[in-house]
């Protein structure tokens, strides 16, 4: 019997912002405006959004698929645990992701901060092991790049 390999899979991502670092900071660091972005974000229902944002403090957010996506009716479990904190400069995460009861993938998630003359960049890296019945590298980086654009947006409410 063959066992499949784990996938790995690196990518980084960059989006301006018109608004100072702070206040895109904010969004990963409070629990309404993280949700609006990272969990409301698509054609599905959440059934739990929880956000203990400090080092060693968790995010948990649990959904279930719409009927207009790949996975109706399934249910999506993101765990993830912060290991830096830097204000307005850096976050540093580890998140595993769930479907259906089954782990699916664990990523390391890095966010970077810096000021620039309008405004703000944020330099996102990801690196992903993606285990069998997983999303893989593709849709995971066009759910990536979705969520980011909702952030842009929703940062500069």
């Amino acid at each position: 019997m063959e066992t499949a390999r784990v996938v790995h899979h690196t990518f980084t991502m960059e989006r301006s912002f018109r608004v100072p670092p702070e206040r895109v900071f904010r969004a990963f660091s409070e629990p309404e405006v993280k949700r609006r972005w990272i969990a409301e974000a698509g054609h599905q229902q959440v059934e739990l959004f929880e956000l203990d944002f400090r080092v060693d403090g968790a995010e948990r957010v649990h959904m279930r698929f719409g009927d207009n996506t790949p996975f109706p009716g399934m249910l999506f479990a993101r765990e993830s645990r912060h290991f830096e904190i830097t204000p307005g400069r850096r976050i540093v995460m580890a998140s595993s992701m769930n479907m259906g009861g089954r782990c699916i993938s664990v990523s390391l998630e890095t966010y970077e901060f810096s000021a620039s003359e309008a405004g703000t960049e944020l330099l996102f890296t990801n690196q992903t092991a993606f285990f069998e019945g997983s999303d893989g590298p593709k849709m995971r980086e066009d759910g990536w790049a979705k969520l980011l654009d909702k952030l842009v947006a929703k940062a500069s409410e």
